[in-house]
């Protein structure tokens, strides 16, 4: 849901965006995925696309903290453009994070110390479902390099696709990865 609503152009949507990838605390995913990943996507360059012969767990430990240091590299640059610290709360990445800290202060507090169980756990969980989907959308899909050096425009074979009913509605259109 984080993901689909990260696309959408309207400010509330992509607030729900930040809040809801915050409750597994990977708000960083709204930037890296939307500047980063869909520019770079089936390139040497994006932490989010599998290699050909990769296995998960390798491309985890690559894609996960690829993807915070991308996030939190594209703000600074955003940032730096418009004068304003990295630190400052217009940052994207710390936005969601400060919501993070917030809410899983609040459930300790109320919930007490067996939320120090259950949120990385939950949390886990939810990096790992945002990574499975990174993984098996681009497996092994590589753009090509142009004379110039560029590599070729994305194309929907750039993206693995399913048609089927059930998973375009579990997964929220997830399945149909190239449409956007």
């Amino acid at each position: 849901t984080g993901h689909e609503l990260g696309h959408k152009k309207e400010a509330f949507d992509r607030w729900m965006a930040k809040i809801v990838l915050a409750v597994v605390g990977y708000g960083h995913f709204f930037i890296e995925h939307n500047k980063g990943h869909h520019r770079d996507v089936a390139t040497p360059m994006d932490p989010a696309t599998s290699r050909m012969g990769e296995n998960i767990y390798k491309f985890s430990t690559r894609e996960i903290p690829g993807a915070f240091r991308r996030a939190w590299g594209l703000e600074e640059q955003r940032l730096s453009r418009r004068g304003q610290s990295v630190w400052s709360f217009d940052n994207e990445v710390l936005q969601p994070m400060v919501i993070t800290v917030v809410l899983y202060t609040l459930l300790l507090a109320f919930s007490g110390p067996k939320m120090l169980v259950f949120l990385p756990i939950q949390m886990a969980f939810g990096w790992w479902q945002l990574t499975s989907a990174n993984y098996i959308e681009h497996y092994g899909l590589l753009r090509e390099k142009m004379a110039d050096g560029r590599c070729e425009h994305q194309k929907p074979h750039h993206s693995w696709n399913s048609n089927h009913i059930v998973s375009n509605l579990v997964l929220f259109h997830l399945q149909r990865h190239s449409d956007h």
